[in-house]
């Protein structure tokens, strides 16, 4: 199976996923380089939304909301531990009538 790039970039349109990852990036680099931009507004609300939490859901929109898929190591070792047995099932008839009348 080839390795795959977590998001299909064949979807989207390159220079809008450029876009996204510029502005993405530049709001990262503001919020932590300015101490204004940690602040909020009264206009606009908390800025670190607007700055980092809208560009990513919107490039992540763009994307058509898929998830990066990667593969951890304890996920595959817990899948190989499981047992393949089949679950236990209770006998047919293991209850007699007098338990039953007992709580009535």
């Amino acid at each position: 199976m080839p390795a795959q790039h977590p998001f299909d970039l064949a979807l989207t349109d390159p220079r809008l996923d450029r876009a996204m990852r510029r502005m993405t990036l530049t709001g990262v680099l503001l919020v932590l380089a300015l101490p204004i931009a940690r602040g909020d507004s009264v206009w606009l609300g908390a800025l670190p939304l607007w700055l980092i939490g809208m560009p990513l859901s919107s490039w992540w929109a763009l994307h058509r909301f898929r998830l990066p898929r990667f593969r951890s190591p304890a996920i595959q070792v817990i899948k190989t531990r499981r047992r393949s047995f089949a679950q236990a099932r209770r006998r047919p008839g293991a209850r007699s009538v007098r338990c039953i009348a007992r709580a009535a």
